[in-house]
């Protein structure tokens, strides 16, 4: 089912996600609603805080592929770009923001399966992005130079 993208202002993209606990029909219906609506929208993630969830689930669509991160949590980051993001829950903006160039993750599928993933470029970048809204946190606050998309 597509979802509402909860915008800026809203309460529940500000809290500190909690952490999955059972890995049942109901996050994998959870998930399902992540890809669609991250279809639908045609973006490059979804944090479920972003469809109004506060869970430690979120979702990239990117070259690699889609990737579905259950309770992530960063092992290292290395190195760094720089360079425009833009974000669902933030429409008709963009800003610059640094983040690691590569990162290692340890996170969980749907079915409570335990994985490590090394991400590079733009595939790091989304991560960092998604990640961040597990813990109450939008790219405008990382950001330098937001501005609305048609004066970038």
């Amino acid at each position: 089912m597509i979802r509402e993208i909860v915008q800026i202002g809203d309460e529940v993209l500000r809290r500190k996600c909690e952490p999955v606990t059972r890995f049942d029909g109901e996050l994998c219906k959870l998930l399902d609603d992540i890809k669609e609506t991250l279809r639908d929208a045609r973006g490059a993630g979804l944090a479920a805080p972003q469809i109004g969830v506060p869970v430690r689930v979120a979702a990239v669509d990117v070259d690699e592929g889609y990737f579905e991160f259950v309770n992530p949590v960063f092992v290292w980051q290395k190195g760094e770009q720089v360079g425009a993001e833009g974000c669902l829950s933030v429409r008709g903006k963009s800003g610059i923001v640094a983040r690691p160039d590569k990162v290692k993750i340890i996170f969980y599928d749907r079915k409570g399966d335990r994985y490590s993933l090394v991400a590079r470029g733009f595939f790091a970048r989304a991560i960092c992005h998604e990640f961040d809204h597990l813990d109450g946190i939008i790219y405008t606050d990382k950001a330098r130079d937001v501005r609305d998309e048609e004066e970038s």
